[in-house]
């Protein structure tokens, strides 16, 4: 009678390292998909549990929308990318239904549902102030037009105020006032503006510019000629103003609106280095969502309209209970905040999100 091994048949030991070799890359190929979105830089962060669809509403932009999708919403680009039904994204409309897909490994975002319009005609005809923008301008223009910064050099060189009618001191709409400086006789309406505070670098200690404050315009009276454009002292009538015009007053020539309807928010393409906020609208002593602030970084650093940076406040300082010694605690991210206005020193920006109280002298970094 034969009897039947129970030994187990050893494979070589050759030929089991190769099996276990297979085995590996085999996990290696299927494990990576899981982990290529953040392996690889150029792949948008999604948040947990987001909406598969989404139907768009009235008052929102595609900072909320892409917000609510991904933890870096300045990248909204990145998700709404190579996308044919929505090649110019500005243009979606509230009762639009978007859609989160996946395109080789990558998150988009396309509209798969329009919301209710006409077929016929076919084009669609909507007005352009309801389509859905990134940041609207109107969250930032009363600030514009009443805002700006300048060299001090140059605000010193400016035209002002000389005299009001009838010796005044004070000036009203419709008042005849006396400007002196050089003026262009060609250019017949400015802006009066007024010293504000002078911005200072913090850390350098160097002025970065004169925030200057709207205070109204007035209208160049006389004819355009050789002898009038010669003259030392002009007058001008009171057309627009903010409150009282006064003697020393500056002549600043009007802005042209050359800013697009909308804020288009991004990655800044250089690194900042030391760059705090400086000063608030308004005076106040904390900063929260949607205050404008100035910061001490401007054009010669390649700052763009747009550019989006995180607001980070300095570690506490704590005394370790074991060793007895003070130790720094990291920089807590805070923030984030959206250049809107870029001059060369110092620029303005609206806070987009604060997750505590925010002040002046808090850090802002690429985010």
């Amino acid at each position: 009678m034969s009897v039947k091994s129970t030994v187990p048949t050893l494979v070589p030991r050759t030929g089991y390292f190769a099996v276990l070799t297979l085995c590996l890359i085999a996990m290696v190929l299927l494990a990576r998909p899981a982990f290529a979105q953040g392996d690889r830089p150029d792949y948008v962060q999604l948040n947990d549990n987001v909406p598969l669809t989404y139907t768009v509403k009235k008052g929102d932009t595609l900072w909320d929308i892409s917000g609510m999708y991904l933890s870096e919403p300045w990248r909204w680009p990145d998700l709404w990318d190579n996308n044919p039904q929505v090649d110019n994204p500005h243009l979606i409309y509230p009762g639009d239904v978007v859609e989160l897909r996946w395109d080789g490994g990558r998150p988009r975002l396309r509209v798969s549902r329009r919301g209710d319009i006409k077929l016929t005609p076919s084009l669609r005809s909507e007005p352009l102030d309801i389509a859905i923008p990134p940041i609207p301008r109107d969250e930032v223009d009363p600030f514009l037009r009443a805002n700006r910064i300048l060299e001090v050099g140059s605000f010193e060189a400016l035209p002002y105020l000389i005299a009001g009618d009838a010796k005044r001191l004070l000036s009203a709409m419709g008042d005849k006032v006396y400007g002196r400086g050089p003026v262009d006789a060609t250019e017949r309406t400015y802006g009066i503006a007024r010293k504000g505070a002078t911005i200072v670098d913090p850390l350098t200690g160097e002025v970065l510019g004169i925030h200057v404050t709207d205070i109204g315009s007035v209208s160049l009276l006389g004819p355009v000629s050789a002898e009038f454009a010669d003259a030392d002292v002009k007058e001008f009538e009171v057309t627009r103003m903010t409150e009282e015009v006064r003697i020393s007053d500056r002549l600043l020539p009007i802005e042209e609106g050359i800013l697009d309807a909308m804020f288009q928010p991004q990655a800044p393409s250089i690194t900042i280095e030391g760059g705090l906020m400086v000063a608030v609208d308004g005076g106040v002593t904390q900063i929260g969502y949607m205050d404008i602030v100035t910061i001490n970084r401007g054009g010669r650093d390649a700052l763009a309209v747009g550019d989006v940076l995180a607001i980070y406040q300095t570690g506490e300082r704590v005394v370790d209970p074991l060793l007895g010694d003070t130790v720094q605690l990291p920089d807590v991210r805070a923030g984030v905040v959206m250049l809107f206005s870029i001059y060369e020193k110092a620029s303005y920006g609206l806070v987009l999100s604060a997750s505590r109280p925010l002040s002046v002298g808090d850090k802002v970094k690429n985010p």
